[in-house]
């Protein structure tokens, strides 16, 4: 049971990462040379690149990833309520962790730099609002892909 509840949320995540990532790819955020760079081209340079091809790529296995552990913790939600809940909650917990902790970090910044910097508020704004829609993709489509696999037995249980 637990294999399908990490498989439900690596299709959720990915899904969730998607519409994220469309998110991250019209915003701009500023650089230290005064001009402006597309949120998903700054993703790229956590891993050292310039490619927003590869920006992506690392988006969407962070967001597998962080779709699988939500899968393996949150198991069998049955209610879109509660997943939708669960959902942003935990879209808010990884911008702490990812928007504000780890992704300054990894560029050189002091951790919650997104907060600190004036010229940033913005994009800390932004991340939060994305990480927000993140969470509730996630839960929402987890839910459903959690109904989706239940056996016929578990769903008369949720029923009544």
């Amino acid at each position: 049971m637990r294999r399908n509840t990490v498989l439900a949320g690596i299709g959720a995540g990915l899904i969730a990462g998607i519409v994220f990532g469309v998110m991250m790819q019209m915003m701009t955020a500023p650089t230290p040379e005064g001009t402006r760079m597309p949120m998903m081209a700054m993703v790229a340079k956590v891993v050292r690149s310039d490619s927003v091809l590869v920006g992506w790529l690392y988006h969407l296995f962070n967001s597998a990833v962080i779709g699988a552990i939500f899968g393996w913790v949150a198991g069998h939600i049955g209610r879109y309520a509660r997943g939708l809940g669960w959902g942003a909650l935990y879209g808010a917990v990884w911008w702490v962790i990812g928007g504000l902790v780890l992704m300054p970090v990894l560029l050189g910044m002091p951790a919650l730099a997104p907060l600190m910097m004036p010229p940033m508020h913005p994009v800390a704004m932004g991340s939060l609002v994305g990480h927000l829609t993140y969470g509730l993709i996630l839960g929402g489509v987890y839910v459903g892909f959690v109904r989706r696999s239940a056996t016929p037995a578990t769903q008369l249980r949720r029923a009544a």
